[in-house]
């Protein structure tokens, strides 16, 4: 509740008007049996009333209550997924084909021209499956916080840019606060599924297997870097993890992981033709059990290009970031050195050089780092909005 103020601004302080509000105030019915989660109970009554109001203040907001006793999701089937996906869902059903499913956070600030930006985008880019907004998070002048929050963008920043170096289709960041897609696709894809957490990283990968998605807006979301456990994993999570001094699940990777992934999927065209040794071959064969990966999706491909885009999608999202945690777990490298070879790639980056200890670095350098990521990260989508076209390209 205590965030739903600020939000409830930035939704009234809209360039674009023709909004209705979709909310899903939720958690497990179990919670109301559990005395420790009293506050949650009594807080997410708080957002419904504060929900309710601020729809009788002009905006139409619809309102999905999985909180109140008897209206809470059981425990195995509870949590963001299943919030995004009732908010969601509820969409489809209810507008049309055309029209806009903008998924946003509670804990989110979103400024005056995001909505009219993300319509402008659609009309400029009619052909796209989905949009991934950029996105920054502000720094709360709390130094442990910053800190945190700062270390997992780090890591956020480090793992984009280097996909986006080697020019991989599935160079975006998930984030369910700031993605869009069109109701019509939405129904196409049969809908977002709803795991426990990571459920906007799937849902985007599902985007991306299907058509071109764009990774690029001049607007970004700002959502809180805040610590929290409402979910397995994600900013919430890392945080509390990083200020415990465990950031082990969100390595720098350096940019040398990257490059047998970029040889992999330049050799698709090649491997249309026969079988031919890849990089990436003993991780697969451990992965889809089988040393025989190619010759089914060449049996299926009726073209070259229909065959890259089935290689495109056997090796996704998932299956990469797989590779790069066996990988990095093969490797010595530190902390300053990844960042170094990855600030190495960019232009200007030898001026960020960590020429320290990470862990002795100052807020103001951190964030001076992140900004520079920020900054390389956003020219990069800039000057090439699409992740994947070429594997849609007519």
């Amino acid at each position: 509740s205590e965030w739903l103020p600020t939000l409830f601004e930035s939704l009234t302080r809209q360039d674009f008007k023709n909004l209705e509000l979709v909310a899903c105030v939720n958690q497990p019915d179990s919670y109301h049996r559990i005395p420790e989660k009293q506050h949650i109970i009594d807080d997410n009554q708080r957002c419904l009333q504060m929900l309710e109001a601020f729809g009788r203040s002009g905006m139409k907001v619809h309102l999905i209550d999985h909180s109140s006793k008897g209206k809470g999701w059981p425990e195995h089937a509870s949590g963001v997924g299943q919030a995004r996906k009732a908010v969601m869902d509820y969409i489809a059903a209810l507008g049309l084909p055309d029209e806009l499913i903008v998924s946003i956070d509670a804990d989110t600030f979103y400024p005056p021209e995001y909505f009219a930006v993300i319509e402008e985008t659609y009309k400029k880019y009619p052909e796209i499956t989905g949009l991934c907004l950029p996105y920054h998070h502000p720094l709360n002048n709390d130094e442990e916080a910053d800190r945190c929050i700062l270390r997992y963008e780090l890591y956020m920043r480090a793992y984009a840019l280097n996909l986006l170096l080697i020019n991989n289709p599935y160079a975006f960041t998930a984030l369910g606060s700031a993605m869009a897609t069109k109701i019509k696709v939405y129904r196409r894809l049969k809908g977002l599924t709803p795991f426990t957490a990571g459920e906007d990283f799937y849902f985007i990968q599902k985007l991306i297997k299907n058509g071109p998605v764009a990774t690029w807006a001049p607007t970004q979301a700002y959502p809180a870097g805040r610590f929290s456990d409402r979910v397995i994993f994600g900013t919430g999570p890392a945080m509390i993890k990083g200020h415990r001094g465990n950031w082990a699940s969100y390595p720098i990777y350096p940019p040398s992981i990257f490059i047998p992934i970029r040889q992999t999927f330049e050799s698709f065209e090649s491997l249309f033709k026969s079988d031919l040794p890849t990089p990436l071959d003993d991780f697969l064969e451990k992965t889809f059990k089988t040393r025989s990966i190619w010759q089914p999706l060449r049996a299926n491909a009726c073209s070259v290009h229909t065959f890259m885009r089935a290689c495109m999608q056997k090796i996704d999202g998932l299956r990469i970031l797989q590779y790069c945690k066996t990988a990095q777990a093969d490797l010595k490298i530190s902390i300053e050195t990844a960042l170094n070879d990855l600030l190495a790639l960019l232009p200007g980056g030898e001026f960020h050089y960590l020429r320290e200890p990470f862990s002795s670095l100052s807020i103001q350098t951190l964030n001076t780092i992140r900004m520079f990521l920020e900054e390389s990260e956003y020219l990069i989508r800039k000057a090439s909005p699409f992740v994947n076209q070429k594997y849609f390209q007519k």
